[in-house]
């Protein structure tokens, strides 16, 4: 569902269209149901698209409004019996209690804010919590992990920072990390417009 919000988004970046593409081929491609952990989920692309190819799917994001947005984009989907979890939560705190917890995801879908505030008013900053937030990220992977996702959007660094921090906490796993950039064409004059880097690693 399309929606003109206050901060001027519509609800779906068309960019991120390869992310879904490659997170359902990487759940589809398993020999085994993965659970896969959503965080700052927003309005549910990658959500519908891990849920489709058969995850189970626990999607995090500290707006109400989002996570509502996001479970009536799986309806309109006709994903609506999938096996989604829906949390209104700051993603540091929930994980947090996953580690006490000992829950483990095969899977892990990033989508941070350069800035942001959590629900109790928690400030979020991308170069400052970054690689807090992976750390935490590497202790609740599952013992044979799947992927990782992650998007940075609006931050003026190479694309070797999110790489790196990546690449670091799944070391112990080996697999293949890879990075660059998620653009757009301009199919009037053929500009290639970038929005955002991204960094993805898969076990294979």
């Amino acid at each position: 569902e399309i929606r003109l919000s206050k901060s001027r988004h519509i609800g779906v970046f068309p960019e991120q269209a390869s992310h879904w593409d490659w997170i359902e081929s990487q759940i589809t491609g398993a020999k085994k149901t993965l659970r896969v952990l959503n965080l700052f989920g927003y309005t549910g692309m990658a959500t519908a698209a891990a849920a489709r190819a058969g995850a189970e799917v626990t999607h995090v994001d500290a707006s109400k409004h989002a996570v509502a947005w996001a479970s009536r984009n799986m309806d309109l989907s006709g994903l609506s019996k999938a096996p989604v979890r829906w949390l209104v939560e700051d993603a540091r705190k929930y994980l947090r209690r996953e580690i006490k917890r000992k829950s483990f995801y095969d899977g892990i879908i990033l989508d941070p804010p350069k800035f942001g505030r959590g629900p109790s008013g928690k400030v979020w900053s991308y170069f400052e919590d970054i690689s807090d937030l992976l750390d935490q990220c590497r202790r609740v992977l599952s013992s044979q992990p799947k992927f990782i996702c992650l998007t940075s959007y609006a931050i003026q660094a190479s694309a070797l920072v999110p790489h790196q921090a990546v690449q670091e906490i799944v070391k112990s796993f080996g697999g293949i990390v890879t990075s660059g950039e998620l653009v757009t064409v301009d199919s009037s004059g053929g500009h290639i417009l970038s929005h955002s880097l991204y960094t993805r690693w898969s076990s294979d």
